[in-house]
């Protein structure tokens, strides 16, 4: 690889240090080693399910404990609406109403989302909207249902009209109630009105692309007194945008560094894993973090709201003795041999931590030293849904080259898919990651963890991507919840379905979940 002093110049202005950029050429030509599964983590097996009495008794504590803690609801929300419609973009760019009718195109291409997307119609809560915009433009629909369908697509998609492609997902409209229409962005607001709160006062913060940060702005402003008035809140709302410093470089079929037409190396969005930074910048005693896509209309929110509550309480219950063992670690000269096991068993049993077989042999010292490294880290507490054969990641038990295990999310693209051993592991896991994490983020102390030392750097993605019509290698960051929280402690929990609403296709949007009525 040949680095020019123009490089030097191009890569230093956008952060990035000659050093990284030849650390990730080497990854994409040496490639990502695969996750080692031991297990996949179900019941008994490092995946907790609980009896409706301990989740009370933990949604209680989280609320007694409120008022001593800052709490902060953090979504990534930078992604466009893009993906949802991709089958509506296909269906503009083949569908030619001479030669014959959508049902005829459906059957002869094998689109039944496209079916269902037309059956449903009239649940969208963007229908009415594109209804009058079609009346404007035409006039009185003409005879022919299959034009009138082609232009309500096209009146959705194209640039020049409503450009519903090219909006951020968290300002896209997902429900229709009486008298307004809500968008991702708004029902989060009501969301985290319910459990991200101190006082009267509830905190959430958006990570958005910088060019939609007044379109967010703009809808909070419209939206602001009505939401307030409802949920009795104010709002303390923040955003951050991914630093271009976290960029990365991608590589040719030719195993080249991949430059545009003026010779300058191509830098490329790292992934929601470069989000870690964000979430480092954020000041809080606990984090809860969802996606932005995962709402629900406003008669589950109480359900849902009620999970959350019962992970931060599991949470603050874990911490809680976390921080008393290490307050007694360093303030006794010495462990007794009793107190050092019951700190072992308390991380093996409750933390889900492996401890080395020759723990039992090492001198006293030695097994403070590791009872205390292993206690001192951050804590999330996952929620994980029963396996619905939903793309993603799960929880697993890894085995890591040192030989410890520990508790890990893996995606799918981590596991060999020519490992016979490792691919019936993942087709055995019982749950799914809907992306349901309550973080601690503070120490005993009440000071943060620098949470940029716990991210395992080599569990990273090679993706494969285009570019000007090539295909190319993307390197992405280890994923937020992937590799960028390898070194955390660990906890999954089962949580029901009605917690995982997730807008994938625009088709989600005619679910129960996203319908009001």
């Amino acid at each position: 690889m040949n680095i020019t002093d123009q490089d030097i110049e191009h890569i230093t202005n956008l952060g990035v240090t000659k050093e990284q950029v030849e650390q990730q050429f080497q990854i994409l030509q040496e490639g990502i080693p695969f996750a080692n599964l031991r297990s996949a983590a179900t019941k008994g097996n490092g995946l907790i399910v609980l009896n409706t009495e301990k989740e009370k008794q933990l949604v209680q504590h989280y609320e007694d404990s409120k008022s001593a803690i800052t709490p902060l609801k953090f979504t990534p929300a930078s992604g466009a609406a893009t993906r949802m419609f991709k089958f509506l973009f296909e269906f503009v760019e083949d569908y030619n109403p001479q030669d014959g009718s959508i049902n005829a195109y459906i059957n002869k291409k094998g689109v039944p989302e496209l079916r269902l997307f037309f059956v449903g119609l009239e649940s969208f809560p963007f229908y009415k909207r594109i209804r009058a915009r079609i009346k404007d433009k035409y006039g009185k629909d003409g005879a022919d249902i299959n034009e009138n369908r082609l232009r309500f697509v096209k009146i959705m998609l194209e640039e020049k009209e409503l450009n519903f492609g090219k909006k951020p997902k968290g300002l896209f409209p997902f429900h229709e109630y009486k008298k307004h229409i809500a968008t991702a962005f708004e029902e989060h607001l009501f969301e985290g009105a319910l459990y991200a709160t101190k006082d009267t006062v509830a905190r959430l913060h958006f990570t958005i692309s910088k060019e939609h940060q007044k379109r967010f702005s703009k809808r909070f402003d419209k939206r602001k007194d009505y939401i307030e008035r409802k949920t009795g809140m104010t709002f303390d709302i923040s955003y951050s945008y991914q630093d271009s410093a976290t960029d990365t470089v991608a590589i040719t079929k030719s195993n080249t560094l991949l430059r545009d037409e003026d010779g300058k190396i191509v830098f490329r969005p790292g992934g929601h894993g470069a989000l870690i930074n964000n979430l480092n910048e954020q000041d809080a005693d606990i984090i809860f973090i969802k996606n932005i896509d995962n709402v629900v209309v406003n008669k589950y929110k109480t359900q849902v709201a009620y999970y959350k509550k019962m992970l931060a309480g599991k949470l603050l219950s874990l911490q809680a003795r976390s921080f008393e063992y290490l307050k007694k670690i360093d303030n006794q000269s010495e462990l007794l041999d009793s107190e050092r096991m019951e700190i072992a068993t308390f991380l093996e049993d409750d933390l889900f931590l492996r401890l080395p077989a020759t723990f039992k042999k090492l001198e006293n010292a030695a097994q403070t030293d590791l009872l205390r490294k292993l206690l001192d880290r951050p804590i999330r507490v996952c929620g994980m849904v029963k396996n619905e054969g939903e793309p993603g990641g799960g929880p697993f038990w890894v085995i890591h080259e040192d030989g410890t295990e520990s508790l890990q999310i893996i995606e799918s693209v981590q596991i060999n898919p020519d490992n016979k051993e490792q691919q019936e592991i993942l087709k055995n896991a019982t749950h799914f990651n809907p992306v349901d994490i309550i973080c601690g983020v503070k120490n005993y102390k009440g000071k943060k963890y620098d949470l940029l030392n716990y991210v395992d750097y080599k569990a990273g993605f090679i993706a494969s991507k285009s570019y000007q019509g090539k295909k190319i290698k993307a390197l992405e960051h280890p994923g937020l919840w992937n590799g960028a929280m390898a070194h955390w402690n660990t906890i999954f929990i089962e949580v029901p379905l009605v917690t995982f609403n997730p807008v994938k296709t625009v088709n989600d949007l005619l679910k129960p979940a996203h319908q009001v009525k």
